[in-house]
């Protein structure tokens, strides 16, 4: 928006840094032109952990030709889109928001705080990238307080000596086991000098914190010295709504664009706000609220059937131990690997593959009518 000539204010809190995995596909590197030196990691395998702790490895590129995901820190990730906003023209501006004004015209007015006081800035429009539990969302969207999430919670450690058997800094692990998480999944991912181990559950009164410890202590890396500690929620589906049909618009994980199942939103995160920003450049030359719209169509139209996809799979497969040992073993599946991964890293299903899809619904049917037995 600043490169089109708009007046963009980016209001941040200070020593914010998202809890976050930091798997970034190369699509989102082709397309919003990462530079090679933010990639900190290069994962070329996953391996998922059966709750039997029988290990399936998914290698990311089973041609041998260099593919892979890259692995990013937030900590350095998030301050270079910063900089490179506000090099482009944004004012970048340190503070809390804290709610939507309207004045005497009914324009929106955002109020924020910082060290010195109260401020008000007027907007014609309001974009919230301010997360799961995001408070432009609240003032404006009734379902956004009832949004369902799967709370996060990781360790960023330092990397072990090489040679540390239970890692390997080109591969992502993947934890289906209930002693972690009884819902969703527990995780290491290597970030070069650094590692972030964690888990994730819906149920609340689950302890994030012990059993990363637990994780950890089975994985041998409980010396490991702790650089941070964080948390936050992961929404579970998309908003109904995006835009309040007058001046607001959120995006990202504000607006639930976080893949079920996966809970990977960084590349959704960023094509939501290239969305967004097309949106408004068009709702300011044209007046008309209805514009605001397109940013959550679009999103949808492209990524739409996937979420469903994830979201079936998630709530079945997710269910208890029983049908996540037969889910791990579906990833040992050539052709699930290969379509998974290309879907993955490129952001978009293969419908040239028929005959994949065919053995993969059939073989998926056997493990269902397995796991009913």
């Amino acid at each position: 928006m600043a490169q089109a000539g708009r007046s963009v204010l980016l209001l941040d809190r200070a020593g914010r840094i998202k809890p976050c995995g930091g798997a970034i596909p190369p699509r989102l590197i082709r397309d919003f032109a990462i530079p090679d030196h933010l990639i900190v990691g290069r994962a070329r395998t996953a391996r998922m952990i059966a709750p039997s702790r029988r290990a399936v490895d998914m290698p990311v590129d089973p041609s041998g030709a260099g593919g892979y995901v890259g692995m990013v820190d937030r900590d350095t990730f998030d301050e270079w889109l910063r900089d490179r906003a506000a090099k482009q023209g944004a004012e970048r501006r340190t503070g809390r928001f804290e709610a939507i004004v309207r004045d005497g015209d009914g324009g929106a007015q955002v109020r924020y705080t910082d060290g010195e006081g109260d401020h008000r800035v007027r907007a014609r429009c309001v974009i919230g990238a301010d997360g799961a539990r995001s408070r432009v969302a609240e003032a404006v969207f009734d379902d956004a307080v009832r949004n369902l999430c799967v709370f996060a919670y990781h360790e960023v450690i330092r990397t072990p000596q090489p040679g540390t058997a239970a890692f390997d800094r080109t591969r992502c692990d993947v934890f289906y086991q209930a002693e972690f998480s009884p819902d969703f999944y527990g995780w290491l991912f290597p970030h070069g000098d650094t590692a972030s181990i964690g888990v994730g559950s819906a149920h609340k009164g689950h302890g994030l914190r012990d059993a990363t410890s637990r994780l950890r202590v089975r994985l041998g890396l409980d010396s490991c010295v702790t650089l941070r500690r964080e948390g936050a929620p992961i929404p579970l589906r998309p908003l109904r709504r995006w835009d309040n049909g007058r001046d607001v618009l959120v995006i990202g994980d504000a607006a639930g664009a976080v893949a079920p199942a996966s809970g990977e939103g960084l590349y959704y995160a960023m094509l939501s706000a290239r969305f967004a920003a097309e949106a408004v450049d068009t709702f300011l030359a044209s007046g008309d609220p209805r514009a605001l719209g397109a940013a959550r169509r679009r999103f949808m139209r492209a990524h739409g059937l996937v979420f469903r996809i994830l979201a079936i799979m998630q709530h079945f497969w997710y269910r208890d131990d029983r049908r996540r040992e037969r889910f791990v073993a579906m990833c040992a599946d050539r052709d699930v690997q290969h379509l998974t991964w290309h879907a993955y890293m490129n952001k978009r299903l293969i419908y040239a593959r028929p005959l994949a899809y065919a053995r993969i619904f059939a073989k998926d049917m056997r493990h269902l009518l397995q796991t009913a037995s």
